[in-house]
């Protein structure tokens, strides 16, 4: 299932125009850079983020990055939206119909 989401995102990215490219960190990915002329924002996919060592893996890249850009995980979740020192999770399907940014 993750692959599959991976894809519907980086398509959905590259619809609302952002050039898109794998990021990486030390060793660690970051799924999606997603950019513009002024503007990126960072992503990471997962079906689900509930298990604690799921979370802290798709955490993990994104806060070793230091610039201010946004950082976003998407997940299949239905929990309210979560926001960890500043980095969003939010549900995927609600990023996909446009009911949150």
């Amino acid at each position: 299932m993750g692959h599959i989401l991976e894809n519907v995102v980086y398509l959905e990215l590259l619809r609302r125009g952002y050039d898109v490219f794998v990021g990486k960190v030390d060793e660690l990915e970051v799924d999606f850079v997603a950019m513009e002329p002024k503007k990126t924002i960072y992503y990471q996919v997962a079906a689900s983020v509930r298990d604690e060592t799921t979370l802290k893996r798709e955490l993990t890249p994104l806060q070793k990055i230091t610039d201010h850009y946004p950082k976003i995980i998407l997940t299949l979740d239905e929990d309210p939206e979560a926001d960890y020192e500043g980095i969003r999770r939010i549900n995927v399907l609600d990023w996909l119909i446009g009911t949150i940014e």
